[in-house]
């Protein structure tokens, strides 16, 4: 939230140092701006991700990230997703096995490496932290991956 003022502070005084006459009227802030509207580049990434998510997601997780009860865990409100990112990121890099605790219900599945470039995990990530209501972590970056996935 802090980069987000920083970022719009920055722009209103470069906005204001080239104007040519004072202005005297308030700049008035949203309560809370969607990091989508400020980062151009993370909007990039989820539309990736979105495709990704669409290919190699869907059939499991669903449409709408809610999962199939007792079988896939929901994406959409998910517990785990905003406690365990590095875990998620592992995931979806390496596959995954083993019992997961998600939303307090127990998932005994297999989710087999999807075969993805650490960019295409960074999408895909980028995309279900910021979608279905989700508001989990910041603009995560490829090389974050790599650091995550070493």
């Amino acid at each position: 939230m802090i980069k987000i003022f920083k970022l719009v502070l920055l722009l209103c005084i470069i906005v204001s140092c080239n104007s040519k006459e004072k202005k005297t009227t308030k700049v008035e802030y949203p309560e809370k701006t969607s990091i989508k509207q400020v980062n151009p580049e993370l909007e990039a990434s989820m539309e990736r991700g979105k495709s990704i998510y669409n290919d190699m997601c869907i059939t499991c997780h669903m449409a709408d990230g809610k999962g199939v009860p007792k079988a896939f865990p929901p994406l959409a409100s998910s517990d785990y997703l905003l406690e365990k990112q590095k875990e998620s990121i592992l995931g979806i890099k390496n596959g995954m096995s083993g019992e997961i605790m998600v939303n307090g219900i127990t998932y005994n599945s297999v989710m087999a490496p999807l075969g993805l470039a650490d960019d295409e995990v960074a999408d895909v990530m980028n995309y279900i932290n910021n979608s279905w209501g989700n508001d989990y972590g910041e603009f995560l970056t490829p090389q974050e991956v790599t650091n995550v996935t070493k």
